[in-house]
């Protein structure tokens, strides 16, 4: 697995242990994470104030609400995002059909590549 080199990463997810484990392993490639975030408000927030995201993990469901309106802010400012969801694909799927997702429980290996990929489409 390369370098992220100082890509900054948004991390919005309320699981804890998945947000700091997930946390961990972007710092270990070099990246700047921000957040983790476990709010809408919060993630919103951090969207609307920061200059660069270069990318961003979004948990679907945050707190028992679905994460659409950070979505939504992600795509206004043209910020790529991965969905990470234990939800079925339908979910997401017609409201967002180009945005990838990761399934929960994840494996972070495949996490991480799908990062790289979402950053190489830039």
């Amino acid at each position: 697995m390369g370098s992220l080199d100082q890509h900054r990463i948004l991390v919005v997810e309320d699981e804890f242990i998945l947000a700091r484990g997930l946390s961990r392993a972007l710092e270990e490639l070099d990246a700047i994470v921000l957040g983790p975030d476990s709010s809408i408000k919060t993630a919103l927030d951090r969207v609307e104030r920061e200059h660069r995201i270069d990318v961003a993990v979004l948990d679907v469901n945050l707190n028992g609400e679905f994460s659409f309106p950070v979505a939504d802010a992600l795509i206004a400012r043209r910020i790529p995002f991965i969905f990470v969801t234990g939800y079925d694909e339908a979910v997401t799927r017609d409201r967002y059909p180009d945005v990838p997702k990761c399934n929960k429980p994840y494996v972070i290996g495949s996490l991480l590549t799908m990062i790289q990929a979402a950053l190489s489409r830039q």
